[in-house]
């Protein structure tokens, strides 16, 4: 029973460590993404103004 106890802790840890890797990726993708939006909004601004 021991290495199944030991084996379960271990994917306990490891999906944690997942889920806060992937609360990361979803905080960074979304930096990403607002900045791609900003740029984008700058440049039609720009073009506008230009005008």
């Amino acid at each position: 029973m021991q290495p199944t106890n030991g084996r379960l802790y271990q994917s306990q840890s490891q999906s944690h460590s997942i889920d806060l890797q992937r609360q990361r990726a979803r905080r960074t993708a979304l930096w990403v993404g607002a900045i791609a939006v900003l740029v984008y909004v700058g440049f039609i601004l720009s073009g506008v103004v230009g005008r």
